[in-house]
């Protein structure tokens, strides 16, 4: 049998204690959470008299530290609350800043000249990321947002939009440290009957709010759809 002094347990769970105690300190500096007066413990490790304790100690005299009944279950009945009426959440804060990866103008001084491509006489700058929403904001059930695009080219038969994800707001490039590729739509483009290198309007939205990311690709000339999912809890 192993014996552990409360000194060793104490030292044991301190290091995770004081990330826990850095990160709602981090979260009461943000300005949209300024003068809350109740702060909420719950989830199994709350349970714990050593965090309960530490917490109280580090915000006890800014907020009131309210510790629920039953508080390992919380969780767990706000999961089976959620299953039979997922409309009880209106509001989520995005866990990463999402885009698209997109072809833009070439601007000199602005853009990288390794992100220069000359196609047909024209200069574009790659890999550019153009953002959905932010890492934090805040977004509606069903809240979509919209962004329209051109095919590269005329005559284009097929239209692929990669969706990219990132944890930092400043996201300038696809190519940025710690992007990820998160999901890909494939738009294929038929033949609209007019002229063939008329300007063509490819609508690209994204869907929020639900634990999935509802993204989808239109092309506005002839109203194909196609569709894709991303979980949008993850990080």
């Amino acid at each position: 049998m192993l014996r552990m002094s409360a000194e060793a347990m104490s030292q044991l769970f301190q290091p995770t204690i004081s990330q826990i105690i850095a990160h709602i300190a981090d979260l009461l500096k943000k300005p949209e959470v300024q003068g809350i007066k109740f702060l909420f413990l719950v989830g199994g490790f709350a349970e714990s008299p050593m965090l309960q304790h530490a917490v109280q100690a580090a915000f006890g005299l800014t907020c009131r530290v309210i510790v629920p009944q039953d508080v390992g279950l919380t969780i767990l009945k706000g999961a089976v609350l959620f299953g039979l009426d997922p409309t009880i959440v209106r509001v989520r804060r995005s866990p990463l800043t999402y885009g698209v990866g997109v072809l833009n103008k070439f601007v000199e001084g602005k853009h990288p000249r390794e992100k220069l491509l000359v196609k047909e006489g024209k200069s574009w700058c790659t890999d550019v990321f153009e953002k959905f929403v932010s890492v934090d904001q805040s977004v509606a059930l069903g809240e979509v947002v919209q962004r329209s695009y051109c095919p590269a080219r005329p005559g284009q038969r097929r239209t692929i939009i990669n969706v990219y994800c990132s944890a930092r707001d400043d996201v300038l490039y696809i190519t940025d440290p710690g992007v990820r590729h998160c999901g890909t739509v494939s738009l294929e483009l038929g033949d609209t009957g007019g002229p063939p290198r008329a300007r063509r309007e490819i609508r690209a939205s994204m869907q929020f709010g639900d634990t999935e990311i509802k993204v989808t690709a239109m092309d506005i000339s002839t109203s194909k759809t196609v569709r894709a999912t991303i979980d949008f809890l993850s990080n």
